[in-house]
């Protein structure tokens, strides 16, 4: 009995992702548990484990399409020696087959596709045709198709993308031309998130200045203790030592470490510290659980494998989805100030800028030089009240510039 192999949801947020690669040919057998293809989220690359056994009888989608809606079918299994069955019908009316498929038969009846109507003109194009150019800026009406009776298919839009941004719509093109960049998954993604959390969420924002010096000499200190090299070695970066101080924050100010509903407030039993990390297509934030009870040794190497794989775009769903409180540190790039909008259903981030040298007043009342950096709590009002942002960023400043305490 033939089994439709489906476009699984592989993030609560996954609504369409892209086919990446199949790992599996037409023709060849599969048993239960075998990865046969590599799906792209918004978050990452993910493999895909068969749960049924037999023989992968036709692929639907072939790798590298876009854009694809979770549980539409992508392939069939068959039984050996079963019949394969034709394209399902929840599939689009264009679906390629496979580089190594046959081509189909000339009986195979033509797939009816509505048109779309482009300025005043009938223009028949295939779903598949219509994404492609809508993503990229194409005028439908502009490209001749080489498809049944002149249907405009993918290959007619892929190549006009490649003669080149002189044939993307010009109506709303300033003067110069444009090169469009169709969105990826993920940056669909972050533009919807946003929005949503900057158009329903009440911002406001917090921002205090904080000295780093005593945190900057006790970094060198730990990182000199460091064996050279080794399992045991390692080497502290300010961003770590931040992590662990906003961590040891947030267990002494509960209050921030929460999420808003409609019913409750609901606060967070562990501190799972999400990090802004920036890859090619966006950003995204594995998380480090329960950052308030690690050593800055172990918030510093599970850091750098998490923002490795990131980049790598291997990172696990339970690695980046979740946590409790956000960090975002542009220090690296000489950020003098900045406020980052909140990542739902967290009711907070703490954005970091660059540690500079300025005028500071000493304890003694004398003027000095220090090492000195802004941060900015962004919060929910919803949840957190201004006292509450106050006594939280209060507290922080209180630990980074009284460092011992990351380390007892």
């Amino acid at each position: 009995m033939a089994i439709e192999i489906l476009m699984p949801a592989l993030s609560p947020t996954m609504t369409e992702g892209k086919l990446a690669r199949w790992l599996k040919k037409e023709g060849e057998k599969i048993a239960s548990g075998d990865v046969i293809a590599e799906i792209e989220t918004d978050k990452a690359t993910m493999e895909v484990e068969a749960v049924d056994e037999g023989v992968l009888g036709r692929i639907f989608v072939p790798e590298g399409t876009e854009g694809v809606a979770v549980n539409t079918p992508i392939a069939v299994l068959v039984e050996e020696g079963e019949a394969v069955p034709k394209a399902s019908s929840a599939q689009p009316n264009e679906v390629p087959s496979s580089p190594k498929a046959e081509a189909p038969s000339a009986a195979a009846p033509v797939p009816v596709v509505a048109p779309t109507v482009s300025k005043g003109a009938r223009v028949f194009a295939s779903p598949l045709a219509k994404r492609i150019a809508k993503d990229a800026g194409l005028d439908l009406s502009a490209i001749k198709g080489t498809g049944p009776n002149g249907r405009i298919v993918k290959k007619d839009v892929e190549a006009t993308k490649s003669a080149g941004p002189a044939q993307a719509t010009a109506s709303a093109a300033p003067v110069g031309g444009t090169t469009a960049h169709p969105l990826s998954t993920m940056r669909k993604v972050i533009a919807r998130r946003l929005s949503e959390s900057k158009s329903t969420i009440p911002h406001f924002y917090v921002s205090v200045d904080v000295q780093l010096d005593a945190l900057l000499a006790l970094r060198a200190q730990l990182n000199a203790a460091s064996p050279e090299d080794g399992p045991d070695a390692f080497k502290l970066s300010v961003n770590d030592m931040l992590i662990k101080a906003a961590a040891v924050t947030l267990r002494r100010v509960k209050g921030v470490n929460v999420s808003f509903t409609d019913d409750a407030i609901l606060e967070y039993n562990d501190v799972d510290i999400s990090v802004a990390v920036s890859i090619p297509d966006g950003l995204i934030t594995p998380i480090i659980r329960q950052a308030d009870r690690k050593s800055l040794r172990e918030i510093s190497v599970e850091m750098k494998d998490l923002a490795k794989r990131a980049r790598a775009g291997k990172l696990k769903p339970e690695e980046f989805q979740g946590g409790s409180f956000s960090v975002s540190n542009m220090g690296m790039f000489g950020v003098s100030s900045f406020s980052a909008i909140i990542n739902p259903p967290q009711a907070a981030i703490l954005a970091i800028a660059a540690g500079e040298k300025r005028p500071v007043v000493k304890a003694d009342g004398s003027l000095g030089v220090g090492t000195v950096m802004t941060t900015t709590l962004s919060v929910d009002h919803r949840a957190i009240d201004g006292a509450l942002a106050a006594q939280w960023t209060k507290a922080f400043r209180d630990v980074v510039e009284n460092p011992i305490t990351l380390v007892i």
